[in-house]
C-alpha cells in the first residue's frame, strides 16, 4: 500500500474558474461567434478566457488553476493550457459549480487550510499584479477578503423604472474578482448557504452568512466582468493597449563617401 504523501504545512495558493455559465445577457451585435458561451467569444485574437487564464499562470505562487466547465464541453479538449486542469463538473448555478470545483481540489490533495482563489472567467482583465496584492493582502488574514473598488456614482433604488430613494453610497464597494478563502471554510460556508436557502451571488456573500466578515482589498475600474455586448469592445480596446506597440525600425543613413557621391553627381545634373 502507497503511505499518502505528508502534508503540506505551509498553506498553498490555488486558482479556481468557474466556467460553465452561458452568459445570455452579453448575446448582441457585439458577440462575433454565435453559439458559444461569452468566456469563449474571441477578444483581442483570442478568446475570453484565455486572457484570464493566462494572468494566473504568471503568478508563481499559484500552485496550480482549476477550470470548472460544463459537463460535456469540449471547448478545453486539445488546448487547455500548461499547468491547468479543466474539471466537468460544472453546476446549475455558480456556487453549486464552486463547490463542486473545490471537491475536486480537495480530491486532488489540497488541505482545509489552503487559499483558494475563485475568479470570474469573464473578468478577463485581471493581471498579475492584482492577483499578488489580493494574496499579499489576505495570506494572514483569519477570514479572507476580496477585490473591490469603492462605488463612486450616486446610488438609486429603483421600483416599475422610476426611483424611489436615493441610496448613500458611503462604505458601498462594488465586488470583484478573485475572492481568495481558505477551502474548508469556503465549502462550509457554501453548504451552510445551500443548506438554509441562503442567496449566495458570490463567495464573499457565502462567508459573510456564516457570520464571516471578508477583507476588502481595492482592486481596479478595469477588472471589470463582461456582461453585456458594448463590455466587449470596451475589453479589446483595453487590451489591445497593454500589448506595447513594436518599434519603429529607421533606415540606417548612407554612408558619408556615399552621400558625397550623390552631392557631386546631382551637382553635374543640367539645369
Amino acid at each position: 500500500m502507497t503511505p499518502p504523501a505528508p502534508k503540506s504545512l505551509i498553506p498553498r495558493f490555488f486558482a479556481l474558474i468557474p466556467c460553465a455559465g452561458q452568459g445570455t445577457r452579453a448575446i448582441g451585435d457585439s458577440v462575433k461567434t454565435a453559439g458559444l458561451p461569452k468566456q469563449y467569444q474571441p477578444i483581442a485574437g483570442a478568446p475570453m478566457v484565455m486572457h484570464t487564464l493566462k494572468a494566473f499562470a504568471e503568478v508563481s505562487r499559484i500552485a496550480s488553476c482549476l477550470v470548472v466547465v460544463a459537463p460535456g464541453d469540449a471547448f478545453f479538449e486539445g488546448q487547455a493550457p500548461a499547468g491547468m486542469e479543466i474539471a466537468p463538473c460544472g453546476g446549475d448555478s455558480r456556487a453549486a459549480s464552486v463547490l463542486n470545483g473545490l471537491g475536486q481540489l480537495a480530491a486532488s490533495g489540497a488541505e482545509a487550510d489552503d487559499w483558494v482563489l475563485v475568479h470570474d472567467a469573464a473578468r478577463c482583465l485581471i493581471t498579475s499584479a492584482l492577483i499578488d496584492q489580493l494574496i499579499d493582502a489576505c495570506h494572514s488574514d483569519p477570514v479572507g477578503g476580496l477585490l473591490a473598488q469603492p462605488v463612486p456614482d450616486t446610488l438609486k433604488q429603483g421600483q416599475d423604472g422610476r426611483v424611489v430613494e436615493t441610496v448613500s453610497r458611503e462604505e458601498k464597494w462594488q465586488a470583484q474578482t478573485p475572492q481568495m478563502f481558505r477551502l474548508g471554510a469556503l465549502t462550509q460556508a457554501l453548504k451552510m448557504a445551500v443548506t438554509l436557502g441562503e442567496a449566495v451571488t458570490d463567495e464573499a456573500s457565502a462567508m459573510e452568512a456564516a457570520g464571516l466578515s471578508p477583507k476588502l482589498v481595492r482592486g481596479s475600474a478595469h477588472n471589470f466582468k463582461v456582461t453585456y455586448p458594448e463590455d466587449f469592445v470596451l475589453a479589446e480596446a483595453l487590451i489591445k493597449s497593454r500589448t506595447p506597440a513594436k518599434p519603429r525600425v529607421r533606415k540606417a543613413a548612407a554612408p558619408k563617401t556615399a552621400q558625397k557621391v550623390l552631392s557631386d553627381d546631382a551637382s553635374h545634373e543640367p539645369n
